[in-house]
């Protein structure tokens, strides 16, 4: 799975890097080197915008990562479903209706994972946390996701707080050095990839899947930090630092 990962980049570059036709710059988060379920999470989508006619305009907007489906009677079952396995992303019914029309992408410098170390003799395991980002200096992860509307029935028609939008990441099987550390990882959409992915009139999903690529085309940088970021309440660029490799 991805329970946490890294995005540091302005709304700013990332207008510009995914050429954005639409962003409310009242709308700002700060870079977050612990980005948490739950928490408010820079999405690129495209959907039309209202008094503006039919056509889809590609927009960044901050949407709280956990996808809660627009049938759930209760919200919390968003933290349940911070992931959506590529597998059954088409078919599954908390997915299947946004990943035909509602998908999008979660810009990212990199993910966090943990592999579970062996205890030692009358000890106990203990679980090592691994930043996992592509090679090469300053690359960022676009990475795949869903996107869902939910209405708080609870709440006045008028209440901004009346509707939530949420969002999920797909996953796949890991493989290479993500994989020696966790059996699961976020999957991408390479940068010719990304107008098809986003478009909400692209219905094929035998298509859309074939579209989503490892992270970094499987070219990753793996390495060991600190247990601070177990913790969803530190922060800052020392958590995504290089630690002592730990000795099983």
């Amino acid at each position: 799975m991805c329970g946490r990962y890294v995005s540091t980049s302005t709304p700013e570059d990332l207008v510009q890097l995914f050429d954005v036709n639409r962003w409310d710059p009242s709308e700002t988060l700060e870079p977050d080197w612990n980005v948490a379920p739950t928490k408010p999470v820079w999405a690129v989508l495209e959907r039309p915008v209202r008094h503006q006619g039919p056509e889809a305009v590609r927009q960044l907007r901050a949407l709280r990562w956990g996808l809660v489906p627009s049938w759930a009677k209760d919200p919390s079952i968003g933290s349940r479903q911070i992931n959506a396995r590529a597998e059954t992303v088409h078919e599954k019914p908390a997915y299947r209706k946004a990943f035909a029309s509602r998908r999008c992408l979660l810009p990212a410098d990199g993910f966090y994972e943990w592999q579970t170390l062996p205890a030692p003799p009358g000890g106990k395991a203990r679980k090592q946390p691994y930043f996992i980002a592509p090679e090469g200096e300053g690359q960022l992860m676009a990475m795949a996701g869903l996107y869902e509307f939910w209405r708080d029935s609870t709440r006045a028609d008028d209440d901004p707080l009346a509707w939530w939008t949420t969002c999920t990441i797909i996953t796949t099987d890991a493989t290479d050095a993500a994989g020696r550390i966790h059996p699961r990882m976020p999957l991408t959409i390479a940068p010719d990839a990304i107008d098809e992915w986003l478009d909400p009139e692209h219905k094929d999903p035998g298509r859309l899947r074939s579209l989503l690529t490892p992270p970094g085309a499987g070219h990753l940088l793996v390495r060991p930090v600190s247990t601070a970021v177990n913790s969803a309440t530190s922060n800052g660029p020392q958590l995504i630092e290089e630690v002592e490799a730990p000795t099983p």
